[in-house]
C-alpha cells in the first residue's frame, strides 16, 4: 500500500519530478552559472510570505541536501506590519512545507504608507536594509531574494519606458552599505507561469503583498491599478501575441550589451560619453 504524503512531501517531489523541467533544472543552472552559492556559505533566504520567497525556500533545501559543496541556511521573516490574518498565514504555510523560519518585526507599512511619492521603492528598500541588517546579525555572509526571471525582464522593461535608463537586475550583487554582504537571486531563469503552476498543483495558497497599494491595485476593473509593474506584465502579454519570444529577447538582450553602441555608459557611479567609449575602443 503507498504512503500517504505530507503535503510538505509532494511538494518537494513535484519540484523534483514533475517540474524538474520548468523549476529545478533553471534553479540549479542559475545558481552554477551565476556561481551564487559557494562551499561554506550562510545564507538567509528572506521570505515574504509569497509564492515565489516559498518555493525558493524549498529549492535551496532540497540544493543542501544534493549539493556536495556544503553551505548552511537560515529562514527570515520579517514582518512589516501585516495584519494578524496574513502574519498567520506565513506561519502555518512555514509550517505545513517544513520551513523553520525566523520572525522579526519592523514597522516599515507604517512609514511607507506616509509616502508621497514612490511607496513601493522606498518599501522595498527599507525592507532589503532591515533584511541585510538582521542576516549579518545571524551570521550570515549573503540574502537570497525570489526574484524570478519575469521580475527581471519586467524591471529592464520598466526602466527603459519610464527610468529612462537601461538597467537590470543583476543575479547578484555586493552590498555597498553591509561590508561582506551579498545579494543573490537564486530563481533568475524561472518563470513565473511555473511557479505559479506549482503552487496550483499542490493547492497552496500564499500572500499576496498586503498592503493597500496593492489592494487598490486588486480592486481596479482592469487588473492594473497605479502598479507600473503589472502594467509591464499587461503590456508583454500584449507583445507575446504576435512575438512569443519577446522575454526571451529581453533577458538575451542584458546578457550581451554591446558597449561600444552606447552613447552613454554609468558604471559604479561614473559617466562614459561617447567620446570615452570611442577612445576607449581606439586604445584596444
Amino acid at each position: 500500500m503507498p504512503k500517504d504524503l505530507t503535503p510538505c512531501e509532494t511538494a518537494e517531489r513535484s519540484i523534483i519530478k514533475k517540474y524538474r523541467k520548468t523549476l529545478w533544472n533553471p534553479f540549479v543552472a542559475a545558481v552554477k552559472r551565476y556561481e551564487l552559492v559557494a562551499p561554506g556559505d550562510k545564507i538567509a533566504v528572506c521570505i515574504s510570505g509569497g509564492k515565489d520567497s516559498m518555493l525558493l525556500a524549498k529549492l535551496m533545501q532540497e540544493l543542501r541536501r544534493h549539493t556536495d559543496r556544503p553551505f548552511e541556511l537560515t529562514f527570515m521573516v520579517m514582518d512589516p506590519g501585516y495584519a494578524p490574518e496574513n502574519r498567520r498565514l506565513i506561519e502555518e504555510n512555514a509550517a505545513a512545507l517544513e520551513i523553520p523560519v525566523t520572525i522579526f518585526d519592523s514597522d516599515i507599512f507604517d512609514v511607507t504608507v506616509q509616502a508621497d511619492r514612490n511607496p513601493c521603492y522606498l518599501c522595498a528598500r527599507m525592507r532589503r536594509g532591515f533584511l541585510y541588517a538582521k542576516a549579518q546579525e545571524l551570521g550570515c555572509n549573503k540574502i537570497a531574494l525570489g526574484h524570478h526571471f519575469s521580475d527581471v525582464v519586467e524591471t529592464t522593461l520598466m526602466g527603459l519606458l519610464y527610468g529612462a535608463q537601461i538597467q537590470a537586475m543583476p543575479p547578484k550583487l555586493h552590498s555597498k552599505n553591509f561590508p561582506g554582504m551579498e545579494l543573490i537571486r537564486p530563481l533568475y531563469c524561472v518563470h513565473e507561469e511555473d511557479v505559479i503552476s506549482w503552487k496550483n498543483y499542490n493547492h497552496l495558497q500564499f500572500l499576496q503583498c498586503a498592503c493597500r497599494f496593492t489592494e487598490e491595485r486588486d480592486a481596479a476593473d482592469d487588473g492594473v491599478g497605479h502598479s507600473k509593474r503589472q502594467e509591464m506584465k499587461v503590456l508583454l502579454r500584449e507583445l507575446k501575441k504576435t512575438n512569443p519570444n519577446v522575454e526571451k529577447s529581453i533577458f538575451a538582450a542584458i546578457h550581451g550589451v554591446q558597449l561600444d553602441t552606447m552613447v552613454g555608459v554609468k558604471s559604479r557611479g561614473k559617466e562614459y560619453s561617447f567620446l570615452d567609449l570611442y577612445d576607449r575602443k581606439l586604445e584596444t
